[in-house]
């Protein structure tokens, strides 16, 4: 079923994000789970109230702030949050927390009007008066292309699942994405034909002449 899309001239204003849009924030990121595919309703579902406990004490310290991106009606087309996360000492740089921009997510009928990149632009903003020299993030494989644009480079930070049932679980993951045709968790899937396809479509070998009076098998 194809999402209706917002009016090309519809306004949208931006705001910054306070304890008291935790639900909006909880049902985002929520959202934002669900459209990256790499969890199950039930295991996003288990998530929302401890990611909701985990916010409320971080926006009341200022450790956690955010924008709100608002439709003319008032109702939220999207958000993004920065967590200025403890960091730990390193050369020339005497702050000791990293901003970590998170939870990104726009309403899929106000998508493409670049939500996402203005959401982003205002967490730098906030970032760069704050004092911080860089920021980071984990992007999707849908939002690469948008963090890009605006001057994110990629960096090779890597990762080892001490619990191996984790690491089956992104196999899985994996291959479910790849069952779908799309791109998954691990990058850009190549689907690839199965054997016995490949076997199929290639000629048949010449069939070896029989030997017989004054013929030589080869």
């Amino acid at each position: 079923m194809t999402t209706p899309r917002a009016p090309k001239r519809a306004r949208v204003t931006y705001r910054r994000a306070t304890e008291a849009d935790l639900d909006v924030l909880t049902d985002h990121r929520h959202r934002m789970w669900t459209s990256i595919g790499h969890r199950t309703e039930a295991e996003i579902s288990e998530h929302d109230p401890r990611n909701r406990r985990w916010m409320r004490p971080r926006f009341r310290s200022g450790e956690l702030t955010g924008v709100l991106a608002l439709a003319p009606d008032g109702t939220p087309a999207g958000s993004g949050l920065v967590w200025f996360r403890p960091d730990q000492p390193r050369p020339q740089i005497s702050l000791l927390r990293v901003p970590y921009i998170l939870s990104m997510y726009t309403r899929p009928e106000w998508r493409g009007r670049g939500i996402a990149s203005q959401i982003v632009r205002r967490l730098v903003a906030d970032c760069r008066a704050k004092g911080y020299p860089s920021v980071v993030l984990h992007a999707s494989e849908q939002g690469r292309s948008v963090y890009r644009r605006l001057g994110f480079e990629r960096t090779w930070e890597m990762r080892y699942w001490v619990d191996p049932g984790m690491r089956r679980r992104r196999a899985r993951w994996a291959a479910a994405a790849r069952r779908k045709g799309r791109k998954g968790w691990t990058g850009r899937v190549t689907r690839t034909r199965s054997r016995r396809s490949r076997n199929r479509s290639r000629p048949p070998p010449p069939r070896a002449r029989r030997s017989g009076p004054g013929r030589s098998a080869a």
